[in-house]
């Protein structure tokens, strides 16, 4: 571990010392601690865009406009410009530098929606091997729609949804996969997980599961769907052995009455033949606050069509494994090398301690098992890989700010980023909104940020919930 917190010496004992096997990325990240965003340009000039993210190599930000029609992607850049004073750190920056231009340069625009869809502005999946990037379109719900096809009743109707692949360095449209008259909850990407050149697409209304594969060609190719049927021959089976299936039927009814009902609600991938579903009742899988729900896991290999375990969400078992493998539930590739520093209980002592504390505190065990597994499926590429969240650098409220992807309620008050070696120093702060704080206190506002994976960068981007125009702000390293 660096002794001195000076930047320079820690890179003069960065030349001398070798460091032990297997640790030198960890302690390349450790430079983060002397290189943090230090200033922060307020109510930047910007498109009215939806800001969505960057993409975990850091290449590129992907945005939409206003109206949901357009792919909107930008390269980040960064503010140069020169002094001929003695002392230009005590001086202004240029008026040029609250300019959005100044820090991104835009790409492309690109039109996704047509046909009366619209860009669902959660959703967006990465694929950093070949930069690929899938977005995807949708008609409007129709909430009251009947089961008609075999769909399930009580779970919306989609028109049409479209997935759309693109290429990511200029814009151009590989491939897309509609969906009509189905249900795929595309918000914040719950109906889609991405593990390598894998994709699995949840249909709620038809309860089936897509595995598709995308090529390095840019094409979207199906490998099977997991439902009514599981292997290439269940139909034929069925069809050809109609009363000894019924007879089964009526023994699995007997016993297991409790499981008549269940849907699938989420699916992730934990390796390429494994996969995490989530069981739960109809209206729980439709549903905003799907925690008070009943559900179950069930780990299902794909090539044996075997579920291989199964657990109530209140099942200790399922939860000892959460806390000693957490990492293994976040994983959505091999490869990325900016995914594998997130900050878990089974990775670092800081979150595992608040786990801990967190458990320590719950009155019911049973409840606060529950209330854990209810994270379950992850979202896929759900968290930032920024070092800033990194939990053995850094100390912050999670409940303004963490590496999760959402929404915050908004803040008057700067976001303190402590150092975690000296744990009363103050290594940077943010404050999303304008400068000297909101005029109207009363209205209720939400705050999203967007931090580089690399560089000492981020947004933040403040909205109310009137379709104002955002308060942008960009941090960064002057």
């Amino acid at each position: 571990m660096f002794k001195s917190n000076n930047v320079t010496a820690r890179l003069f004992e960065r030349q001398i010392c070798t460091p032990a096997p297997g640790t030198s990325i960890h302690r390349a990240r450790r430079f983060y601690e002397n290189i943090v965003p230090s200033y922060t340009i307020y109510d930047v000039e910007c498109p009215d865009h939806s800001f969505r993210k960057f993409t975990d190599d850091g290449l590129y930000l992907v945005s939409f406009s206003r109206n949901h029609q357009d792919l909107v992607v930008y390269r980040p850049t960064w503010l140069t410009f020169s002094c001929k004073e003695e002392d230009c750190d005590t001086h202004d920056l240029p008026l040029k530098s609250r300019k959005f231009e100044s820090f991104f340069t835009q790409l492309y625009s690109v039109t996704l929606a047509s046909s009366g869809e619209l860009i669902c502005k959660d959703f967006f999946l990465y694929m950093e091997s070949n930069q690929f990037g899938l977005f995807a379109t949708s008609t409007a719900q129709i909430h009251d729609a009947p089961p008609t096809g075999g769909g399930i009743q009580g779970v919306p109707s989609v028109e049409k949804i479209t997935f759309h692949l693109l290429r990511l360095e200029d814009g151009a449209i590989l491939d897309e996969r509609v969906f009509h008259n189905d249900y795929v909850n595309l918000a914040h990407s719950i109906g889609a997980f991405l593990y390598d050149d894998l994709l699995a697409i949840v249909s709620l209304r038809y309860q089936r599961i897509h595995i598709l594969q995308i090529r390095d060609s840019g094409d979207l190719v199906d490998v099977r769907a997991i439902g009514e049927f599981c292997r290439e021959d269940d139909e034929l089976f069925l069809n050809s052995n109609s009363q000894r299936v019924q007879c089964l039927k009526k023994k699995f009814y007997f016993h297991f009455q409790d499981y008549i009902d269940l849907i699938i609600w989420k699916v992730q991938f934990l390796d390429r033949h494994h996969l995490l579903i989530k069981f739960g009742s109809v209206d729980g899988g439709v549903s905003r606050n799907a925690d008070s729900h009943p559900s179950f896991f069930a780990v299902y290999n794909m090539e044996s069509t075997e579920i291989v375990a199964f657990y109530q969400n209140s099942a200790d078992e399922l939860y000892f494994l959460f806390e000693l493998f957490s990492d293994h539930f976040h994983v959505s590739s091999k490869s990325s090398l900016h995914m594998n520093f997130m900050s878990s209980h089974s990775n670092n002592i800081h979150a595992l301690e608040q786990l801990r504390c967190t458990k320590n505190k719950a009155t019911n065990f049973s409840q606060f098992v529950k209330k854990m597994m209810a994270s379950l499926p992850f979202s896929c590429q759900s968290q930032s890989p920024s070092p800033y969240f990194d939990q053995s650098l850094f100390r912050f409220d999670e409940k303004l700010i963490s590496a999760i992807d959402r929404h915050r309620q908004s803040t008057d008050h700067p976001i303190k980023f402590i150092s975690r070696r000296q744990p009363n120093i103050l290594k940077f702060k943010m404050k999303p909104g304008p400068e000297a704080g909101s005029t109207d206190g009363r209205t209720k506002k939400i705050c999203s940020f967007l931090f580089h994976p690399i560089l000492p960068l981020a947004l933040s981007v403040q909205q109310t919930l009137f379709l104002q125009a955002s308060v942008v702000n960009i941090h960064f390293r002057r």
